[in-house]
């Protein structure tokens, strides 16, 4: 089978500029016009030797950190920009949709945008217009449609910009993270679009750091780091690679936050069990560490847990003494932990909330200390998060008394 889309030893070469130069006032500045400064150009990659073979019709989730080389790929690959070394082989029509308003106008109506838009995908007026009715129902901007693109929100453009990518039917499909933006209805309602695309047979590269969206999506998964690919293969693979590989960074926060009387100065995430790595299966500690600077009476330790759409799952106390008034803290350290027995919650992406503050009174930390993380099936099946009408069972708790 000939690929639909080759990249050939792709790298991507930026220069930055290190200026040895000091702030200067703007009568500095005009004075100074001629002096030579010293400066030190440094050449970074962004991408470096990437080669890839992807077939007509499968969906590729492309994961890692940020700055990883995602993005810049997805640019080379939609012609935003050119590699500055090797080839690019694309043997059908691309759509992307990398940025919320990337090939619109905004003094353009939504209608007059579709064309627009639809042009530069490479579209003909009688394809558009054969989709049109399909498009503006599936966006819901319907009741907009002759309005000026500029006093859309950010999660109306998606919507239709979305719509015009998906439903022109090009044979190449390249979404960015740009999902994020719309809401938890719409997001479900482009993953059964997608997921309808791959089954037609088109070709769908998908870039996100939902791991449960990618998993639900994707059947291959690639992943990069430092523009580089680490990994090309099965999907769950990739994916618990990249957890493994980020499990110390991204799952510990060190500061110093916080008001005169108590410091939060660490917080965590572990697996006690499984070798350290975050699968259904593991024992999780959350653990919490401050510092009490002045004696307080009435100190609140605990945190809560969200689901990836930002649903409060449980908030919980470390200490819970429940009608009565915690008791007076003095001075000095102090570390709690709290453990999520395994086979408790599902395959998916969570995050976590610390709270430090004084009983009815004061809340001391604000977002400081929060930490997300991803849960993984230990052999890649089991029990998992999905989406509604994707692939896998709907569920954020799966305790392991509940058989398939």
């Amino acid at each position: 089978m000939v690929p639909i889309l080759e990249i050939q030893s792709v790298s991507k070469k930026f220069k930055i500029d290190h200026q040895r130069k000091p702030y200067l006032s703007l009568r500095e500045s005009l004075t100074n016009f001629f002096v030579n400064f010293n400066t030190v150009h440094e050449d970074f990659y962004a991408l470096r030797d990437i080669n890839l073979k992807i077939n007509q019709g499968e969906t590729v989730g492309i994961i890692g950190k940020n700055g990883a080389g995602k993005s810049t790929l997805l640019k080379i690959l939609s012609r935003i920009t050119p590699p500055s070394k090797g080839r690019i082989v694309l043997r059908g029509r691309i759509a992307s949709l990398l940025e919320v308003g990337t090939g619109f106008h905004l003094e353009l109506s939504g209608r007059e945008n579709v064309f627009l838009n639809g042009s530069i995908l490479g579209m003909k007026k009688k394809e558009i217009e054969k989709r049109f009715d399909e498009i503006v129902d599936f966006s819901g901007v319907e009741k907009f449609l002759d309005t000026p693109l500029k006093h859309y929100s950010s999660g109306m453009q998606l919507r239709l910009a979305f719509a015009v990518a998906a439903f022109l039917e090009p044979e190449i499909l390249i979404i960015d993270e740009v999902l994020a933006v719309g809401d938890a209805e719409f997001q479900k309602k482009c993953m059964g679009k997608m997921d309808e695309v791959s089954k037609s047979g088109r070709t769908i590269l998908f870039v996100s750091h939902n791991m449960t969206a990618v998993s639900s999506l994707c059947k291959t998964g690639i992943l990069l780091d430092k523009g580089s690919i680490v990994y090309n293969g099965d999907v769950e693979e990739c994916i618990r690679l990249y957890s493994e590989k980020n499990l110390a960074e991204a799952l510990e926060w060190r500061g110093d936050a916080g008001n005169e009387r108590v410091k939060l100065l660490h917080t965590w995430i572990i697996s006690t069990n499984n070798n350290g790595c975050l699968y259904t299966t593991s024992d999780l500690e959350i653990g919490i560490e401050i510092e009490v600077l002045k004696p307080v009476t009435g100190l609140v330790l605990g945190f809560t847990l969200f689901s990836q759409f930002n649903y409060e799952l449980a908030y919980t106390l470390f200490d819970d003494h429940e009608s009565s008034l915690p008791p007076m803290i003095n001075p000095g350290r102090m570390i709690k932990k709290f453990v999520i027995p395994a086979n408790t919650l599902a395959k998916g992406t969570y995050h976590v909330e610390f709270d430090v503050g004084i009983h009815n009174t004061q809340r001391i930390i604000n977002n400081e200390g929060t930490l997300t993380f991803t849960l993984d099936n230990i052999d890649g099946r089991g029990r998992r998060f999905s989406l509604p009408d994707i692939r896998g069972r709907v569920g954020l708790f799966r305790p392991s008394w509940l058989k398939s």
